[in-house]
């Protein structure tokens, strides 16, 4: 099987790693002095991965829309209208978009979207999010993928942070960002009843875990139809 990588810093080293690992040949890798864009890369990819920044995505999109191939996309801080993009494009290949490859995570949404069914409005919940101190956006588009597996409708307030005097809990869910040192990611759903409190917590102690989960959804992914699919598409066909 045939990849194209797109991103080539840590975590783009990683991926190349664990893709081999997984039985794929590297055509080639879209970075800083290497090809400059997925396009330009020879051969016929089975999949193109990126995990490398919001302005790769239109060339990545086109090239995985071109060669019909399956697309990994990993990158953080897409806008809705990027997003949007790449939905387009599972209508010439099948897609998995996600901010968090961890299989551990997958399985931390549906915990949280179950909690969260089970608890709320009963309950308070707060998210909270943990990451190394060059981290670019906040919050975590991992929190934002748990957010939406407690609150799938969108009928709370989000609040980031309280200062002054912000009065007694309204309807709401509070999203924090904590950054700091080396810390590859934390996440914490907590859920605040009368005399207990839930919590679950994932945590990542090497960035690898998000590797070798890119590359099992690259692996997934082949044969597959057109569309979008998700982690939890990888996890039950494992």
């Amino acid at each position: 099987m045939n990849a194209i990588l797109v991103g080539y810093g840590k975590m783009g080293r990683l991926v190349e790693e664990a893709m081999k690992e997984q039985g794929f040949e590297i055509l080639g890798i879209v970075d800083v002095d290497k090809y400059a864009s997925a396009a330009d890369v020879p051969g016929v990819p089975d999949v193109i991965v990126d995990f490398s920044y919001p302005g790769n995505l239109e060339g990545t999109v086109e090239a995985a829309k071109k060669h019909g191939c399956a697309l990994v996309e990993g990158t953080t801080g897409l806008t809705e209208e990027q997003l949007d993009l790449v939905r387009t494009a599972a209508a010439h290949c099948p897609v998995i978009q996600s901010y968090n490859f961890s299989q551990g995570v997958a399985a931390m949404r549906r915990a949280a979207a179950l909690l969260a069914q089970a608890l709320m409005p009963g309950f308070d919940c707060e998210i909270v999010e943990t990451h190394h101190r060059q981290k670019v956006d906040a919050p975590s588009g991992t929190a934002k993928m748990l957010l939406s597996a407690v609150d799938p409708a969108g009928e709370y307030q989000v609040v980031h942070g309280r200062e002054g005097r912000p009065g007694a809990r309204g309807h709401e869910i509070g999203v924090h960002a904590l950054r700091g040192g080396t810390d590859p990611g934390e996440h914490q759903v907590l859920f605040f009843g009368e005399d207990e409190i839930v919590e679950i917590r994932h945590s990542a102690l090497s960035r690898r875990i998000f590797a070798h989960g890119a590359a099992r959804a690259a692996r997934f992914l082949q044969g597959k139809p057109n569309g979008m699919y998700t982690m939890d598409d990888v996890l039950d066909g494992q």
